[in-house]
This record gives C-alpha cells, sequence and structure tokens, in this order.
C-alpha cells in the first residue's frame, strides 16, 4: 500500500483541483448552457420516448432534416454496456464537469507513470496537460465528445510505452482499454490526428531497438500492440462500421453533383477544400501558445470588455467599442486561443536542447507537424498534400484543431526537461547547454518581451479586413484614421498586457531553476514553486473562458424546450405523421436550432453530419422556397388561400403541414397551416428518369411532383421501368401506422402505379407489400418510390439494419479478448506475489 501512497495522493489532489475549479457551481447543482448539447437533446427526443416506450432503440429519426439515421446522435450499442460500467468506475463517479479536469488530469498522470517518471513530477504533467486553454474552452462549448476522446488519449499511448518497454501484456492491455473509450467517446477526428502522434513514437522506439540492437523486442511489442488496437476498435466496431457507412452520404462523403468554375476544383471525396481550411489557425498566430492574447483574445468579447484597451480608447467611439470583438486573427469566429503556459512553453524549447534521445525528436517533430498543418490554408501546399494524398484527413473540418496534437506534445517534453534539470542539478551549467539555455529565453522571454515593449514588432496591423469594411461603410471618411489609430492602440496594449505577464512568469520560473542550480532552493520546492507557478498561470487564463458566471440553474436547459402557445395549437393536429419548418430567426435560425424538432418532426435542424443530398437539396430549392414563402405569407397575412403554392413545391413534397412565423412586436411565435402540403404519399402520373444528380435536381423547378417523379436512371430496374404511372380518384394510400423505424401504409389502385413517399431515402430501408420483399427507389432527389402493383395492400417500410446483428456479435468477441487477457495478467500478478518471501 505505501508503494501506491504518492499516486493516491496524486488522485486526490487531480479531485480537489477539479471541485475547486468548478466550485460553486459544482456543488450547487447549477450547469452550463450548451448549444451543441441542447441541441443533441432536441435532435434525439424522439429516439429517448421511442426507448422510454418500447425498450428498443430506433437507429433513425424523423425530427430533424426531414429523418435521418441516429447514428451520430448520441450512439449506443448493447455490446458498449460492459464497457460503460467500467468508464465510470475509472471516473470515480464523480459530478459532471469535475470529471472531465479529473480524468484530463489523470489521464496525463498515467502516461508519466509509464514512462517512469516520480509521481510528483507526473502530477505536475497531468496539471499543465489538462489545464491548457482549448479544453476549457471545449467545455462552454459543449464539446464534450472532443473534450472526453483527447482525456482517453494520453493512457492509450502509455500503452504503447509500457509495450515497448517490455511490459507487453499490460501494454496491450491498457491500449486496447483506451482505444475503446475514446472511440467510445465518438470524436474519430481526434483519434485520427493522434494516430499521426503514435507514428511518431513507433518511429522513435525503431530508431532506439535498433540502435540497441533490439530489433525482434521492437516488432513483439508492435505485433501486441496491433492485436491490442484491432480489439480496442471492434469493441466499437458498431460504431465505426455505421458512422463509416453513414458518412458516405453525410457532408463527409462524395457529391454526386458535377460543379463548374472555382467548385469543380475542390476535393474529389470529403468534405469541400474551402469548409475544411475555414478554421484555419494564423500563422503569427501561433505565438498565443506563448502569449495568450497575441490576437485579442476570444470573438465572444468585445474591446469594451477590456480594462487594458479601454484605458487607451477614445470615448467618443465607445459605442462602437461595445460591438466590435477582441479578437482580431484570421479565423471566422473563435472562442479562445489556444495557450500551453509561458513557464511549459519556456520547458519545452528548453527540452529541445538538454532532452537526449530519439524520443525528443519525435514530440518536436510532431510538434512542428501539428503547428504546420493547423495553419491550413494560409500554408497550402502542405494542406493540399494532405487533402488529396493522406487517407481520410479530408473527412475532417477545422484544421485548426490539430494544434492539440502540439498541446500534448509541448507539455510532455517540457516535463522531460524538468526531470533531466532536477535529477542532474548542473545540467543548466554544462557548456554543451550554455547555447541552448539562452536560445530558449530569446525564443519565449525574448519574443515576450519584444511584444511587451513593441507589440507591432511581428504583425502588420491589428484590424482584419472584413472589419475594414465595415468601418469604411459605418464611419464618415474624416473619423476612420483616427478610429483605426485609436483601435491599433486599444488591440496593441491587449497584446503588450499579456506579453509583460508571460515575460514575468518565464522570469520566475527561470529564477526556481537558477536557485534550484545554485543549491538555494531543495527539488521539491522547486518542483511545487512551479507546479504553483504553472496552476496560478494557467488557471487565471482559463477563467477568461470558462467561469462561475456562466453556469445557470439546471432548469434554464429544460426552459429551453418549454413548450409555447404555437407548439400546443400544432400538437392538437393527431395527424400520424407531418412536418414542420419553423421561420423564427429566419434565415440563420431554421438550421441551427433543434427547439423545433424537441416537439415536432422538423424541415430544419442542427447536426454537424447531416445527408449530403438534404444540404445540396436546402441550398438549391428549400432556402430558395423559404425565402419567397416566407414574402408571400407575410404579405398575405398569413391568408394561405391568397398565396401561390407553386412557389414552395419541396416544401410541399416534404409534407410541410405547418409554418411558424414570428409575429407582433415581439415576434412570438405563430403557427400558420399549409394547406398544400403533399401528405404522406401519392401516386404519380408519370416517371422522369434523368441520366444524373444534376439533372435530378435541376428538373425539380419544372416539374409537380404530385404528378411526375423524377428518379436517376440508375434506379429504373426498381421501378420495373415504368414511365407511365396510373392516378385517379380510385387510387389512395394513407399511412395507418406510424414509428420512426416503420411505417405502415394502406394503398388502393384499380392499376399498377408509382407511388412517392414524402420520407427521405437511404440505404438500409426495406418495404414490403402483403409481406413480400420490393425495392425502394429514390425520387425526387431524397424521397422514396415504390412500384405498387393494382389492387389493395398494405405496404410496410421499417430501418433495422442487420449489419448491427454481426458487428454487435464481433464486439462481444473482442470484450472476451480483452476479459481474458485482464485475467492472464491477475493471475500472473497473482503469481509474482506468492514467489516473494
Amino acid at each position: 500500500m505505501k508503494k501506491f501512497l504518492p499516486d493516491l495522493i496524486a488522485i486526490l489532489a487531480f479531485i480537489i483541483l477539479s471541485f475547486a475549479y468548478f466550485f460553486p457551481a459544482d456543488i450547487e447543482g447549477r450547469i452550463l448552457f450548451q448549444h451543441d448539447t441542447a441541441a443533441g437533446v432536441g435532435a434525439g427526443q424522439e429516439s429517448k420516448e421511442y426507448l422510454e416506450r418500447t425498450g428498443e432503440r430506433t437507429r433513425w429519426t424523423n425530427s430533424i432534416f426531414g429523418g435521418m439515421p441516429t447514428y451520430q446522435m448520441s450512439p449506443s450499442y448493447d455490446s458498449t454496456t460492459s464497457l460503460k460500467g467500467v468508464e465510470k468506475v475509472y471516473r470515480l463517479f464523480l459530478p459532471d464537469y469535475v470529471v472531465l479536469t479529473f480524468i484530463m488530469m489523470l489521464g496525463f498522470y498515467i502516461l508519466l507513470r509509464a514512462f517512469g517518471i516520480s509521481a510528483w513530477l507526473a502530477g505536475l504533467g497531468g496539471v499543465i496537460w489538462a489545464f491548457s486553454s482549448y479544453f476549457f474552452i471545449l467545455i462552454p462549448a459543449g464539446h464534450i465528445w472532443k473534450f472526453v476522446t483527447l482525456a482517453y488519449i494520453p493512457p492509450t499511448i502509455a500503452g504503447v510505452v509500457l509495450a515497448y518497454r517490455k511490459k507487453y501484456l499490460l501494454g496491450g492491455i491498457i491500449t486496447a482499454l483506451f482505444i475503446a473509450l475514446q472511440i467510445q467517446s465518438n470524436h474519430i477526428q481526434m483519434s485520427y490526428y493522434f494516430m499521426f502522434v503514435i507514428l511518431f513514437f513507433i518511429g522513435a522506439y525503431f530508431e532506439d531497438a535498433y540502435k540497441k540492437k533490439e530489433l525482434p523486442h521492437f516488432f513483439k511489442a508492435s505485433a501486441i500492440l496491433a492485436l491490442a488496437a484491432v480489439v480496442g476498435v471492434c469493441i466499437n466496431i458498431s460504431n465505426l462500421y455505421h458512422t463509416y457507412e453513414y458518412s458516405k452520404e453525410t457532408m463527409r462523403g462524395k457529391s454526386e453533383l458535377k460543379q463548374e468554375g472555382a467548385a469543380a476544383s475542390q476535393t474529389s471525396s470529403g468534405l469541400d477544400r474551402d469548409y475544411i481550411t475555414n478554421w484555419s489557425y494564423g500563422i503569427g498566430e501561433t505565438l498565443t501558445l506563448l502569449i495568450p492574447n497575441v490576437k485579442g483574445g476570444g470573438s465572444g468579447s468585445t474591446m469594451s470588455q477590456s480594462e487594458v484597451a479601454m484605458a487607451k480608447a477614445n470615448p467618443m467611439y465607445s459605442g462602437i467599442y461595445s460591438q466590435l470583438p477582441q479578437y482580431f486573427g484570421e479565423q471566422p469566429w473563435t472562442a479562445g486561443p489556444v495557450y500551453v503556459g509561458a513557464f511549459v512553453m519556456f520547458l519545452f524549447v528548453l527540452g529541445c536542447f538538454i532532452v537526449k534521445g530519439p524520443l525528443k525528436w519525435a514530440l518536436l517533430g510532431a510538434t512542428i507537424f501539428s503547428i504546420l498543418l493547423s495553419w491550413g490554408k494560409n500554408f497550402m501546399g502542405l494542406t493540399d498534400f494532405f487533402i488529396d494524398y493522406v487517407p481520410m484527413y479530408n473527412k475532417f473540418r477545422a484544421v485548426s484543431s490539430i494544434l492539440v496534437i502540439a498541446e500534448f506534445t509541448i507539455p510532455l517534453l517540457a516535463i522531460f526537461a524538468l526531470k533531466e534539470i532536477l535529477s542532474k542539478p548542473d545540467t543548466l551549467k554544462l557548456k554543451e547547454n550554455r547555447g541552448g539555455v539562452i536560445a530558449t529565453l530569446v525564443l519565449t522571454a525574448g519574443v515576450a518581451l519584444i511584444l511587451a515593449v513593441a507589440p507591432g514588432a511581428f504583425f502588420s496591423g491589428f484590424i482584419t479586413t472584413q472589419e475594414m469594411a465595415a468601418l469604411k461603410q459605418a464611419l464618415p471618411a474624416e473619423h476612420l484614421a483616427p478610429f483605426v489609430a485609436n483601435l491599433t492602440e486599444m488591440r496593441e496594449a491587449i497584446i503588450a498586457s499579456d506579453a509583460w505577464r508571460s515575460f514575468f512568469i518565464i522570469m520566475i520560473g527561470c529564477l526556481f531553476l537558477f536557485l534550484y542550480q545554485q543549491r538555494k532552493l531543495k527539488a521539491s520546492f522547486t518542483l511545487a514553486g512551479i507546479a504553483l507557478l504553472c496552476l496560478i498561470d494557467m488557471w487565471s487564463i482559463n477563467k477568461r473562458y470558462l467561469n462561475d458566471e456562466q453556469f445557470v440553474p439546471k432548469s434554464k436547459q429544460t426552459e429551453a424546450f418549454v413548450k409555447t402557445q404555437a407548439d400546443e395549437m400544432i400538437l392538437q393536429d393527431t395527424t400520424l405523421n407531418y412536418r414542420v419548418l419553423n421561420f423564427i430567426g429566419f434565415p440563420g435560425n431554421t438550421f441551427n436550432e433543434n427547439n423545433t424538432a424537441y416537439w415536432h418532426k422538423s424541415v430544419g435542424g442542427y447536426h454537424a453530419a447531416k445527408l449530403r443530398r438534404y444540404q445540396e437539396m436546402i441550398d438549391h430549392h428549400i432556402m430558395p422556397e423559404m425565402q419567397e414563402t416566407y414574402q408571400a405569407v407575410a404579405t398575405a397575412g398569413g391568408q394561405m388561400d391568397s398565396v401561390d403554392a407553386s412557389k414552395f413545391r419541396v416544401l410541399n413534397m416534404l409534407n410541410t403541414k405547418y409554418f411558424i412565423f414570428p409575429a407582433g412586436e415581439q415576434g412570438q411565435a405563430v403557427p400558420v397551416v399549409n394547406p398544400y402540403a403533399y401528405g404522406n404519399a401519392w401516386f404519380v402520373d408519370k416517371v422522369q428518369y434523368v441520366n444524373n444528380a444534376n439533372e435530378e435536381i435541376d428538373a425539380l423547378n419544372d416539374i409537380l411532383p404530385t404528378e411526375t417523379a423524377v428518379v436517376d436512371v440508375k434506379f429504373k430496374e426498381q421501378l420495373k421501368g415504368v414511365t407511365e404511372g396510373y392516378k385517379d380518384s380510385l387510387s389512395t394510400i394513407q399511412l395507418t401506422s406510424y414509428e420512426p423505424n416503420r411505417l405502415v401504409y394502406k394503398a388502393s389502385t384499380p392499376k399498377d402505379g408509382v407511388v412517392v413517399f414524402s420520407e427521405i431515402y437511404y440505404p438500409g430501408w426495406q418495404a414490403t407489400i402483403d409481406g413480400q420483399p420490393v425495392d425502394i427507389a429514390r425520387a425526387d432527389y431524397i424521397l422514396r418510390a415504390i412500384n405498387v402493383p393494382a389492387g389493395e395492400h398494405t405496404i410496410e417500410m421499417w430501418f433495422d439494419p442487420q449489419s448491427i446483428q454481426v458487428t454487435e456479435s464481433i464486439a462481444y468477441a473482442a470484450l472476451t479478448l480483452l476479459l481474458i487477457g485482464v485475467i492472464i495478467f491477475a493471475l500472473m500478478q497473482r503469481s509474482k506475489i506468492a514467489k516473494k518471501p
């Protein structure tokens, strides 16, 4: 027990720090109201109600975007139940928010202990990794999946380290377990980025093994890790496989539309090139790693909120300063900078000179790699190469987020450097290291001092192009130059303030090292002083972006979904299935909220991975029709009988039965019944086959969907080649039973005909007519169609992918393998203890 006492103390310290940061919100039960979290609740409400009512999970919901799979809405599979139990134990059942910081610190601590670093130094490492500003910016943004995935990456790498340190079985078990946990956390982008880090590590261990002539050991460890990776992946194979299949149909899949002009140069698959690089870190902005507000801070804070800036402000322009953001970097918007700690950065740079061995070069290489790729459109040569030639890189947006690699490698090398100094007090005195010490001071404290004295030394301007264009429109010509000069002075003051701050933090840290080198301070006090310095530094920066004022009573989250009078009125309609289109906040809000989806089946919605074809319909038809509809209904004063229904045919084919409009001075929500909605399904007179996606989406401009169905020629066989349908007053079809994943219709027709269903087409939906399987074709770009024979029939459609049974079997087999590994390890440890005298 005594052996583990330092570890228990470190864990207790992590718990105390985590509770302290979120105090008093954590003990008062207050929460952060997060847009993405609230959106997730709205999108998942229909699925939640279905689970509560039936005890089964639906893999499809009609609550947003007309309908989509639930694979990326809190994905849950039975095979992960035991893994979630293990996760709860690892998290020590700590409360929300507190647990996030705790697992972030604990994971890095485990990694450092795997390297054989002392508990006290590893504790410091856990703190400086976990308190990097980006992680605390993720929390209020609601990017919890990303946060948790990042928290499980260091212990995953700990398993790799243990395996290469000849603790094969333990390394394999830890690698498999934490790969499984991070994949379960469902942010593949972060896991993908850290695959590059692992490759850097493997390269370093290969070089080390080659030099020591221990290649057999290297290949043995690599084989065990490969098996562990397979086990960890297979435990989550249900999530991974169905996400992969789903991605082909989403914005991350290849569009069938042929583009012209500039759009034709976009990526051949995956996201559009401009979309991928829209959030690119500025080259000069990289200095935020050392000086947090080197680009002003966050977009959410205005100039008027900065005391430092307002001390330089001209009172004449105070009204404008309450509207201008502090941030003036190259990203469209940012919640805050990526700051790793000034003295942490000093130790990292110092480590590049005093730490020896291939792992140092791996960490330095990974850091540079991360920074260069984070520049995105500001360094397009490398970015284009990765988009075009590196598998899966073009599936992810916001390339600036790859800086998480630097946030990992910088504190890791910093701890290695501090270990070198504390274990060898004369390290910094050595002649071979003097140049490195001087270079480190110049590159960190020197840069901070230059920016403190002359903030414009590294930057050509302090006003963005967009700001300048807006100012030219808003200000008289004679005021433009003095205002720009004053704004520049204010932003220089913001930079100088933080630059001085970083400079003095580095100097204080250097003082601790100097006193230790002079034998004036013991190693324990030096470590404690540096830990306190770094904690105060990073804690205070994080409080700029996540503080107690942002927490609200828990009731606020449910208030977001309070049923409005408009909702009440619409819900009185007991028709089985219809859609609602919310114009409140149009045009920006319709596709950025899921409050509507909480109560209704929405045409709009918010989700990061919507179906690509639906997005293309939004761009080509739904948004233009919304503009026409908004104007027409407003002009008619809500009297729909005087509105031209041909202006919103696509909305009608989506069975949009209700519009929600703002009315009155307060803009309160008012429902408007759309009498022109086509209903759940209809027979058509004609099937018009087209050769490609462009012809299909363009044809919707010309046809009346109730009369003609536009079908890609590739679906001709599913409709038995029918070109002329049959439709008269005797042809009827009615929805008789509705579940999100199962629809039943009664159809009657004197002759064979084609029915178009107002349901979103997606591979995997199955159908029967009177119990006999039939093919589902895609019609009108996004809808379903079936050839129906003459007579009275029951048509049933359902979504229950059989692939889930296969993937679940694989997952259970992988879990069994992991359990066997744990049992073998436990028996081996028991045997070792028994052999001890």
